[in-house]
């Protein structure tokens, strides 16, 4: 699959519920949002059988997110048969998960068993009460479980996402940095994207390359050859941690992690995107930023068959703009956003 700018298009990002146990202050209001009729949200048959349908256009990236994926009732088993199902439609096909890792640690060794691999924690902060200020839970313990229980079950990468913002939790990058020394974790520094609750957070973004300066207090940053966010340092296992995001990847001298920068906004990086956003309800997003949506849950409920569907999906990777619209005037560059990220699925 390519678009109009040549770029080839093999990843789609599957949200399978706009439910999440977390209030994170930048992507939910306190009170959480109206939730969508289960009627609406597409069962794991229909998630599965798109899958499948993506395989067989060439997609080869596949990551599970949500609202937090494991909320859904079913989860684990559906990875697995999801995974099993992408392996019979497509050779070298991959599949991770996204989640914000306070469910993930009962669930770790079965998943791992199931065929998962890759996983990706949010975690923005080791301090348990700045933790309860920012996602309106205390769960800290449970989510660095779900880290432990990673790196424990041999998942290879285990990826931290680390949402940057300024005066709120600035003074850990270096602490993120250093645990990349003693563990084999793949730190991301993300810039806040202003998405949903984001747009109200305009005074705490901190840029990519401020974290990186700041970063560099622990140490040298040693830049890695990658493509995409194929970074070539040692993991578990010795080998690459795999992916294929938007990461620019370095290393701390003897670390056995990498720490890494999604610069969304300071460096935009649509020239390589490479992805598709299926959303819980069934439409499909080009662009993260733009509220253009094709939809796929109702062909698919009213029997159409491989072909229609499949046209849905080009004319998605047809309509993939050359760049999104953050940081711009949302009427020159054409695009919105009104739906939350939990909502798209990140």
């Amino acid at each position: 699959m390519e678009d109009g700018f040549g770029r080839k298009i093999d990843y789609l990002r599957i949200s399978i519920t706009d439910r999440c146990n977390l209030r994170c202050a930048y992507c939910m209001p306190a009170d959480g949002v109206p939730l969508r009729p289960h009627a609406e949200i597409l069962r794991y048959e229909e998630l599965e059988r798109l899958a499948g349908l993506a395989a067989g256009l060439g997609f080869r990236h596949f990551r599970i997110t949500g609202g937090e994926p494991l909320a859904r009732r079913g989860s684990a088993e559906f990875v697995a048969r999801l995974g099993d199902r992408l392996r019979r439609a497509g050779p070298g096909s991959d599949l991770s998960l996204t989640t914000n890792g306070t469910l993930f640690g009962p669930v770790a060794s079965g998943l791992r068993r199931a065929g998962l691999r890759r996983v990706n924690i949010s975690l923005d902060t080791l301090d348990r009460a700045k933790f309860h200020h920012l996602t309106r839970r205390d769960l800290w313990p449970a989510a660095w479980e779900g880290v432990e229980a990673a790196l424990r079950e041999g998942y290879d990468p285990v990826k931290l996402n680390f949402v940057l913002m300024r005066g709120v939790n600035d003074d850990e990058i270096a602490a993120f940095g250093r645990l990349t020394q003693d563990l084999p974790l793949h730190v991301r520094f993300i810039e806040l994207m202003p998405l949903g609750e984001g747009c109200a957070m305009g005074g705490e973004f901190m840029s990519a390359d401020e974290a990186a300066a700041l970063l560099s207090a622990v140490g040298p940053l040693e830049p890695l050859e990658e493509a995409g966010d194929v970074a070539l340092a040692p993991s578990i296992s010795g080998h690459a941690p795999r992916g294929a995001g938007p990461a620019d990847c370095y290393r701390l001298p003897g670390a056995r992690g990498t720490v890494g920068f999604i610069a969304a906004l300071s460096h935009a990086f649509c020239g390589g995107c490479n992805r598709l956003r299926l959303t819980a309800d069934g439409k499909l997003h080009p662009c993260l930023a733009s509220d253009l949506e094709f939809d796929l849950r109702g062909p698919l409920r009213a029997g159409a068959g491989d072909e229609e569907l499949a046209a849905v999906f080009r004319a998605a990777v047809a309509a993939k703009p050359a760049q999104h619209g953050m940081g711009r005037e949302a009427a020159a560059a054409g695009l919105t956003a009104k739906r939350r990220m939990s909502r798209i699925g990140g």
